[in-house]
């Protein structure tokens, strides 16, 4: 089991997530790059950025988002949980479906502003 710095219930949300999209870990390939960007010296001396291939659907994630190498593998992971599920759900995958939502909010908001 991977410590990604977060808590428990989110590690576990994670894991389900990833076994209900049928990603296992031994089919990610994992390598750790120097980010750069904002962060100082820090960035510049460490392996903080995450880089992700997955093996079967050749799907790839680069992920330096924050500066703690433990939190950018969870949200590398999150997001290749993500696009997996849009390759595999298309309109019904999660993220699909929020857009969806906040498309139909706006087109709402704007409906009422114009009358």
């Amino acid at each position: 089991m991977i410590d990604f710095g977060v808590t428990p219930k989110k590690t576990d949300e994670l894991n389900q997530r990833m076994a209900d999209c049928g990603l296992r870990e031994q089919d990610l390939d994992e390598k750790f790059i120097r980010s750069g960007g904002p962060g100082g010296q820090k960035v510049n001396k460490t392996a903080t950025c995450v880089y992700l291939h997955h093996k079967p659907s050749e799907l790839e994630v680069k992920m330096q988002k924050t500066r703690s190498q433990p939190l950018n593998r969870f949200y590398a992971r999150r997001r290749i949980c993500e696009l997996l599920e849009e390759k595999l759900l298309g309109s019904k995958s999660p993220a699909a479906l929020k857009q969806e939502k906040i498309r139909k909010q706006k087109d709402r908001r704007r409906r009422r502003t114009k009358s």
